[in-house]
């Protein structure tokens, strides 16, 4: 489908073209850039609302800056949509998210405007300031670097350490803060009302106007004059705002706030910016979803809607007559209401997803027993083993990518002390459209190598809701449960609580000549090639094995006593996942059988549709046919163990 890019957009091909418009036509271009965005987005998905609060500034920066020598660092990656269209990628955007297309984040890999790989939050200050350094090693004194970091991403604990480094350098950087008050859900801390009370200021926010624009003709004038003017801003601003200022106390020129959708502005605002050395922070106010009246309106719905009618807003959902089964994160939110309700000590973290892994359910029905951090997964963790230390059932709901943050907070601050932290892996496994930073590949591998720690997944909802009622029973110290991103299997699936047995797997389905062994909900593609094959006349076993720690050894023996072939189906990495976990078995107790592992190789798996990505790694139910059929009918595979 062709999109019309409009006047003055169709003619950007890159930073260069737009530079040769007058600042007059600034304004049309980010109304032309918006609508392309709305025009794409809604026929071909991704995110939405955060690169249309981000349009002006993303026009000024690239007018202003000398891009791709100037580097462009954004935090989090989903509002660089109009980053990439305006460098290149205005007539490849249509590919955006899909195989073989262009990322949803901007990826070194993909240009050379993409400074920096970023799909996760926080990083950005971190990163602009080893460039910044670097350039400053090599004598690149014009060079400058930016990092443009939403407010909720300024939540997380590595931005702070960086803006704690930055301020003792003196290097070129210069720190935007994108302040519309949201993550994905709404911002929440004492840095939201930090920042909004600076933004409600009205004596300040009349000081403010006046002094940058002093600032930028003062330092023409020498060191001398400049530090003079800058010692009486820091003073009217303190007693501006009654508090020092925050960014200043870590050496930051401050300077803002600005609109952030006043790109005339925001250009002069920049240019002047380019001639103050040393580490600067603009504060700029925008609207998450702006120039989209529904996304302005509901910014957490809009955040990632899916398709859409651009005209009405009515977001597409698929046809289908059957029912469907729900999504194993409502399953999650759903059944720690229902356990809440019964036990009174449980309680719910995440850091900054209520909505995306549904916690939101838990703090709509116990408010007091619930807590969003920000994006702070390491303090998630161990904010969750002190509440373990006071009796308390901590339910601490963690992306599986995002969890690899917290992982030696999950170590010394939980395991050591063998508290009962209950960490819900969501989105374990690939997870489609979002592509590598992504992916929950490596949990299985970085949890099962920790002493104390349980790690257990569901092959469906039912199993999911008894894993989690068996992990509050009692004090059975730091408990994984790991699910994947999407719909489940089972339309009735609120079935009664039952307690699991710690390390203990099950038969699915008896059979002959190939055992498969899956851990998850990978084992429904299991189910599915096992069907498949019984028309051919194969009519291998299937064992779920639930817990990848502790193993169930009794099970394995009878497995090993009965099958010379075994194969192994794991949503995670092959390198210390559950097929290590088999082959260590295998080793320990002298067995010498043909085992396959099927799951994750040592790749980067790019961005697809979850069961083409399935596919492509050599694990779905095709893949498991094909590796049974060559053991039955006696085809050799290229190793003993692979």
């Amino acid at each position: 489908m062709q999109f019309d890019a409009g006047e003055l957009l169709s003619k950007i091909n890159d930073p260069s073209d737009l530079k040769k418009l007058k600042d007059d036509q600034l304004e049309q271009v980010s109304q032309e850039l918006r609508q392309y965005i709305i025009d794409l987005v809604s026929v071909n998905g991704g995110h939405f609302a955060a690169s249309l609060g981000v349009v002006e500034l993303t026009v000024a920066l690239h007018y202003v800056m000398n891009t791709p020598y100037d580097q462009l660092i954004w935090d989090v990656g989903h509002q660089a949509y109009g980053h990439k269209i305006l460098t290149g990628r205005r007539d490849s955007f249509h590919t955006n998210r899909i195989v073989d297309g262009i990322s949803g984040f901007p990826k070194r890999g993909e240009s050379i405007y993409d400074a920096f790989g970023v799909g996760h939050s926080s990083t950005s200050i971190s990163a602009a300031l080893g460039m910044a350094v670097a350039s400053q090693i090599k004598g690149e004194k014009d060079r400058q670097h930016i990092a443009i970091i939403g407010d909720g991403a300024m939540t997380g604990g590595m931005a702070f350490e960086a803006l704690n480094h930055a301020g003792i350098e003196k290097s070129n950087l210069l720190v935007i803060l994108n302040d519309n008050c949201m993550s994905i859900d709404p911002n929440v801390g004492a840095l939201k009302e930090y920042l909004t009370s600076i933004t409600t200021s009205k004596r300040y926010n009349r000081f403010r106007d006046d002094i940058a624009s002093v600032l930028s003709k003062i330092s023409e004038m020498g060191p001398n004059a400049l530090g003079a003017v800058k010692k009486l801003e820091k003073s009217i601003k303190g007693t501006l705002l009654k508090n020092a200022n925050l960014f200043e106390s870590l050496n930051f020129r401050y300077f803002g706030p600005v609109d952030g959708h006043d790109v005339k502005k925001l250009a002069k605002t920049l240019e002047d910016l380019r001639h103050i050395p040393g580490p600067k922070l603009l504060h700029c106010v925008t609207v998450k979803g702006k120039g989209y009246a529904l996304a302005e309106k509901d910014q957490t719905k809009w955040h990632a809607p899916g398709l859409f009618d651009k005209i009405t807003g009515e977001i597409k959902k698929s046809v289908n007559d059957k029912p469907t089964a729900p999504k194993y994160q409502d399953v999650f939110g759903n059944t720690l209401v229902e356990l809440a309700e019964k036990n009174d000590k449980i309680v719910g973290i995440t850091p900054a997803m209520p909505s995306g892994s549904s916690m939101n359910i838990m703090m709509k029905a116990f408010p007091e027993r619930s807590f969003d951090v920000g994006i702070a997964e390491q303090h998630a963790v161990t904010f969750s083993a002190g509440l373990a230390t006071q009796g308390l059932m901590p339910f601490c709901n963690i992306y599986s990518s995002f969890m690899q943050r917290a992982f030696d907070q999950v170590i010394h601050d939980v395991a050591l002390q063998n508290l009962n932290v209950v960490f819900c892996l969501d989105r374990a496994g690939v997870v489609g459209a979002d592509g590598p930073t992504h992916h929950g590949a490596y949990d299985i591998a970085f949890m099962r190598c920790i002493p104390n720690m349980t790690v257990s997944a569901p092959m469906n909802e039912e199993e999911l809701r008894n894993l989690m009622y068996t992990a509050q029973l009692e004090n059975k110290g730091p408990f994984v449960i790991r699910y994947p991103r999407g719909n489940g299997v089972m339309v009735d699936w609120k079935k009664p609580f039952k307690e699991i047995e710690i390390g203990k797997g099950r038969l699915i389905q008896d059979g002959e000549a190939v055992a498969i062994l899956t851990f998850g909900a990978i084992g429904n593609e299991a189910s599915k090639a096992i069907l498949e094959l019984a028309e051919e006349g194969i009519y291998p076993a299937h064992y779920d094995l639930r817990f990848a720690k502790p193993l169930d050894e009794e099970l394995l023996h009878k497995v090993f006593q009965k099958f010379e072939n075994i194969i192994t189906v794991e949503d995670g990495c092959l390198q210390g996942g559950i097929g290590s976990a088999v082959l260590e078995f295998m080793a320990d107790h002298q067995y010498s059988r043909k085992v396959v592992r099927l799951g994750i190789p040592d790749a980067i798996i790019e961005h697809a549709e979850q069961k083409d990505q399935w596919n492509i790694a050599y694990y779905d139910s095709a893949a498991i046919m094909a590796e049974c059929r060559k053991l039955v009918k006696g085809i050799k595979t290229d190793t003993m163990v692979s």
